[in-house]
């Protein structure tokens, strides 16, 4: 019986040390290895916060960038994907939808030139960017609605456009929500 006890007092230790343990070694290294000492990156305009830079939003002005879909309607609390296999019917139903609807936006574009990010929604349902090509073929219609020139709108897409960490982890990649940011501070 005696082991017995020392033996749950030495279970009931560990578990304490272990999970505060395990949560300061990770508070510590997110503090040393992440650019915000581990907290959430936030975006903000004009000094307020406008939104997380990790978490996508939902854009349907013509004078902003869209994201790519969520099929959670961009809820962080029930991230997630729809779950349906790539020849589900209601699936491919919903695809096709999305491409009309980003055509009527983008009348300029022909069906096979829409790039399957902005029709497809990721596997959280919060993804925060899109490809450059993604940013690229909405330039036009987000410079005409703003009454700015193409050259103007992609210089500002250009500069927003993130490289791959030391030019071999991860893609090309435009953040929505900062792209969108940097077009309000250029054109007030």
């Amino acid at each position: 019986m005696k082991n017995l006890w020392i033996s749950f007092k030495f279970t009931l230790v560990m578990c304490v040390v272990l999970t505060i343990g395990y949560v300061l070694a990770l508070r510590l290294t997110a503090a040393v290895a992440s650019p915000n000492d581990g907290e959430a990156p936030v975006v903000e305009l004009n000094g307020k916060v406008v939104g997380a830079a990790n978490v996508g939003q939902q854009f349907t002005d013509n004078r902003y960038f869209w994201g790519r879909p969520s099929a959670v309607d961009y809820n962080g609390g029930a991230s997630g994907g729809s779950n349906k296999g790539t020849n589900n019917p209601e699936y491919l139903a919903e695809v096709e939808a999305r491409i009309d609807t980003f055509l009527e936006a983008h009348p300029y574009l022909e069906r096979k030139d829409v790039p399957a990010e902005m029709v497809t929604a990721c596997g959280s349902g919060l993804d925060p960017d899109i490809s450059p090509r993604g940013a690229e073929v909405q330039i036009r219609r987000v410079a005409e609605a703003r009454g700015m020139s193409e050259g103007q709108v992609r210089e500002i897409v250009e500069k927003t456009v993130q490289k791959p960490w030391l030019g071999l982890f991860g893609t090309y990649k435009v953040n929505v929500l900062k792209l969108n940011v940097a077009l309000d501070e250029a054109h007030k």
